[in-house]
């Protein structure tokens, strides 16, 4: 994977107006920041959101990371079809749906996503993995506006 390299093909982020607080974010919900939420679990759900959002940049950024925090091979592969597998928890099930729910917004009653949910965290853990949520649906749709793509080098 260390031959992989990516370029900007539509725009410089430097030039993004919000890009700023982007990374403001990042440093309080991306991969590097010190969270409540159990790590592996936030990398689950930042995984799936770049997988919904198709970009290819985060998508490798995150399945690579997934794997260096102790993710088990097979979750980071089946994530596409989590809710068919017994790799994964109810618990991170519940966290992935309300991921998808939250991110791509297709789910017809949002509510009964947020109530399974709160039957395994607490209303401030919701609140963290929403922002987790939140963020990288920032970051991949900023990546794939400004093209960020991938190439081997």
């Amino acid at each position: 994977m260390s031959d992989i390299k990516f370029k900007n093909t539509r725009f410089n982020p430097e030039q993004t107006p919000f890009l700023d607080l982007a990374k403001q974010m990042a440093q309080a919900f991306g991969y590097t920041a010190n969270l409540d939420t159990d790590q592996k679990l936030a990398q689950l759900l930042r995984l799936r959101v770049a997988q919904k959002n198709e970009c290819a940049y985060c998508v490798i950024l995150h399945a690579k990371t997934a794997r260096e925090v102790g993710i088990n091979e097979g979750k980071v592969d089946n994530i596409s079809s989590y809710w068919n597998s017994e790799l994964y928890t109810d618990k991170e099930k519940s966290a992935l749906r309300y991921t998808d729910a939250l991110s791509v917004g297709t789910h017809p009653n949002f509510q009964e996503v947020h109530d399974d949910l709160a039957k395994h965290f607490s209303e401030k853990e919701i609140a963290e993995i929403a922002a987790i949520v939140i963020n990288m649906n920032l970051w991949t749709r900023l990546k794939l506006a400004q093209g960020e793509t991938p190439y081997i080098g």
